[in-house]
């Protein structure tokens, strides 16, 4: 039995400067990912958006893979979400549950697929947590807006908000191929159904519409209060306004009179 494990380790890695240093095998190579053979069965699958998955790798293994993998990491992280899965050969056969995936071979290119769906299955684990999160956050205001009838957010906090949603949303769409399949699964049958397999063992569609779902209602929240925001300015625009033409009326009446 081997065993698939995936790592977040950090909110990006630099592919580019990894691909220079890096002393594995190359195997495949885009400029979102880096798939190496390390040695013998074992291999090593690096994703611009901060993961890091293994194959065949022992803890200590793991351990020395990732310090070499640290200097290419933005804001590397101290604890790591992760998931493993296990990986059994019966000649033949090519299965998938929710305990392990049963592959006829050692092919490196089923391996890639089972690394690669196991990653995203981890960083759909994260965005689910900052949605989550963010939903909380957002929930919070709304009820405040209900019970007191005005906002506790100010505009440049909304505004950085906003921004950190839209970012967010940014870097799922860039990242994730929840909906597309490799290159590799196009013209291969049994890639293919590897893929889709793992696909809907990890519920990985599910997942990434209920994360979408939750970003869409955060984004509508923060609309609203945007409107409301913008409501308020304008009102106040309007009265200063006011204001000053009284103001100027008044001078203007003061004057005659004092002439």
């Amino acid at each position: 039995m081997y065993r698939v494990v995936a790592y977040q380790v950090a909110s990006a890695i630099q592919i580019k400067a990894s691909k220079q240093e890096l002393p594995w095998q190359l195997v495949f190579q885009d400029s979102d990912e880096l798939y190496y053979k390390s040695s013998n069965q074992k291999f090593i699958y690096i994703f611009q958006y901060g993961m890091v998955s293994f194959f065949n790798l022992s803890h200590d293994e793991i351990e020395q893979a990732l310090k070499q993998i640290k200097p290419f990491c933005s804001n590397y992280f101290t604890e790591k979400l992760s998931e493993s899965v296990s990986v059994i050969v019966k000649p033949e056969t090519l299965r998938v549950t929710f305990d392990d995936v049963v592959l006829p071979e050692l092919d490196q290119e089923m391996i890639r697929l089972v690394m690669l769906n196991t990653s995203q299955s981890v960083a759909l684990d994260r965005y689910a947590e900052i949605t989550e999160e963010l939903l909380i956050e957002t929930n919070k205001h709304t009820l405040f807006l209900e019970e007191k009838g005005t906002l506790d957010i100010s505009g440049n906090k909304l505004k950085r908000f906003i921004g950190k949603i839209l970012n967010i949303k940014n870097k799922i769409s860039e990242n994730l191929y929840i909906f597309d399949s490799p290159e590799i699964t196009w013209e291969n049958e049994q890639l293919n159904r590897l893929n889709q397999d793992l696909k809907r063992t990890f519920d990985l569609q599910d997942r990434y519409r209920l994360i979408h779902d939750r970003i869409e209602i955060i984004k509508d929240n923060l609309e609203l209060f945007k409107d409301i925001m913008d409501h308020k300015e304008s009102s106040r625009l309007e009265w200063i306004i006011i204001i000053l033409i009284v103001i100027e009326v008044v001078d203007m009446f003061i004057g005659k009179i004092l002439g």
